[in-house]
């Protein structure tokens, strides 16, 4: 699949047997974006830290209960989750590494997941065990025939998510539900909740399952003392449903402190540190399945964390756990940001891996990140009368960034790694185009080589058509001082247009220019290519 870490499968062959953790691990470091790499004092990047960085300050909810997946349909379960935190310790060691929460932009009841080991023990009607199956985030989600294996729908009468919570922090914890049915939650052998759940004021089935949550009760904890709990779940069956399913959730929040004092203890760790790492993240309030985000901004104080620890120490990282775009107001007085999206079980090893320079981040943007949601081209997304017209026509994503003429934070393409790259030749053989650069670095790399292509003026009558589009890529490899070529057949679909009167593609000839680039505002070499 990758490097070497799984196999070849071609059609009729099975896949023989994989390190899924490797694999998970090399994906997600291959998709994390360095949008930012500034010098530093000493005139060097502070990415990456190198294999012996001295003390590391680790700050941010995300960092100890980082987003591996997305919400709602998007969640599977992993059999097991790398936080930041646990995957820098297992690098660095226990000492080299000191935590802090700085500001939890979790201020919801969430996911149980760290601390939480979980298990459901589905029942019949008569109490008779059918089956188990672990619940990593305490969420039950079977959809068809993606029940454990000894029950069915038929049979399945209750579910128990049992199991024990080691609380990382002391005070007083919230608990809740999400789904339809009977409950009974017990913690620490005392009943804090008995009661049930409906529809409500849920507009459809799918809104109750997969909606927000609802507290139930409080627990007063001490970090690092585990307690037993369990969830009690009679289900409810809906008849009109269209396709049989079971969604049921414990969820969970931590102690809420004051984030005045939170974000100073922060600072004063990174003061402390020769390195500060700053994790922040959306939460499934404002980015999941099933609504529209209102904003870009990152939830809670985190905009106010990430300038305290930047005041605190200058070698400050910023690594960015969301699935799509966020406000950076920031971004320019941080040492360095890096994208990692949601980056599955193993991010928190990935992680350890890019930071410490063991391999590089390997992703570019795949979206246009703006400053502010304010200037992207389209941001009216919401129907009237049901009707939602598309006026922007092809000019989507970069397309509209470059007609609108504004300037994004980062455009689509971009991505760092950890070192340079010249762009030397350029030449086409009627399709095929070959690209050969340099890495003129000292380090090993990878330079994911971008094509656009810009077509020539539109004839009379013709649409107008994007400045440019990306009509193909490429991967180069090479060790420091060395030089490789990557070649890229340009598609036909890369010349053609849509007809409305024809009722299909058509093609378009003409003088087009070809551009070399390592993202679509930054073109490092062109040549004019003629198509008939």
């Amino acid at each position: 699949i990758l490097d070497g870490v799984g196999p070849a499968v071609g059609p009729g062959r099975l896949p023989a047997e994989v390190d899924g953790a490797a694999v998970a691990r090399q994906v997600a470091r291959r998709g994390f974006v360095l949008l930012r790499n500034a010098p530093t004092a000493d005139g060097t990047p502070v990415l990456p830290l190198g294999p012996e960085p001295g003390t590391v300050a680790l700050i941010g909810a995300a960092a100890r209960e980082a987003r591996a997946l997305g919400g709602g349909s998007a969640t599977v379960f992993p059999p097991h989750l790398t936080s930041p935190l646990e995957g820098l310790r297992a690098a660095l060691g226990e000492e080299a590494v000191t935590f802090r929460v700085g500001a939890d932009p979790q201020t919801d009841l969430g996911p149980a997941t760290q601390g939480f080991d979980l298990r459901a023990v589905c029942r019949d009607a008569e109490g008779t065990v059918l089956g188990t199956a672990p619940v990593p985030g305490g969420a039950v989600q079977w959809v068809g025939s993606d029940l454990p294996e000894g029950v069915t729908h038929d049979t399945l009468h209750s579910i128990e998510i049992t199991g024990t919570y080691t609380p990382p922090e002391s005070g007083r914890h919230t608990f809740g539900t999400r789904g339809l049915g009977a409950f009974r939650l017990t913690v620490d052998g005392r009943e804090l909740w008995s009661g049930s759940q409906g529809l409500g004021e849920a507009r459809d089935p799918f809104e109750a399952f997969f909606g927000a949550p609802t507290e139930r009760a409080t627990a007063h904890l001490t970090a690092g003392t585990p307690v037993d709990l369990s969830l009690e779940y009679v289900r409810t069956r809906l008849p009109d449903a269209p396709l049989e399913g079971v969604s049921v959730s414990l969820v969970h929040l931590l102690p809420q402190r004051d984030p005045d004092e939170l974000i100073a203890e922060a600072a004063e760790a990174a003061r402390q540190a020769e390195t500060a790492v700053v994790v922040v993240a959306t939460t499934e309030a404002v980015e999941s399945e099933g609504f529209d985000r209102t904003s870009l901004a990152l939830p809670g104080r985190q905009d106010d964390l990430v300038r305290a620890v930047v005041a605190a120490n200058p070698r400050t990282v910023v690594v960015v756990n969301a699935g799509s775009p966020v406000e950076m107001a920031w971004r320019e007085e941080a040492a360095a940001v890096l994208l990692t999206w949601f980056p599955g079980q193993e991010g928190g090893s990935a992680l350890a891996d890019v930071l410490l320079g063991h391999e590089e981040p390997g992703g570019r943007l795949p979206t246009t990140w703006p400053a502010r949601l304010a200037d992207a081209p389209v941001t009216d997304t919401t129907p009237t009368d049901g009707r939602l017209d598309y006026t922007e026509g092809v000019f989507v994503g970069y397309a509209a960034w470059e007609r609108a003429g504004t300037t994004p934070a980062y455009p689509f393409g971009h991505g760092l790694g950890y070192t340079d790259w010249a762009y030397e030749t350029l030449r086409a053989e009627g399709r095929t185009v070959t690209v050969g650069l340099r890495n003129t670095g000292t380090r090993p790399g990878r330079e994911t080589v971008q094509l656009y292509l810009a077509p020539p003026p539109a004839a009379p009558g013709e649409p107008e058509r994007p400045a440019q589009r990306l009509a193909g890529f490429a991967l180069a490899e090479a060790g420091p001082g060395e030089s490789t070529e990557v070649t890229v057949e340009l598609p036909g679909r890369a010349f053609q247009i849509w007809d409305e009167a024809a009722g299909g593609w058509s093609h378009r000839p003409g003088r087009y220019e070809v551009r070399a680039a390592r993202s679509a505002a930054d073109p490092r070499l062109t040549l004019a290519l003629q198509e008939d």
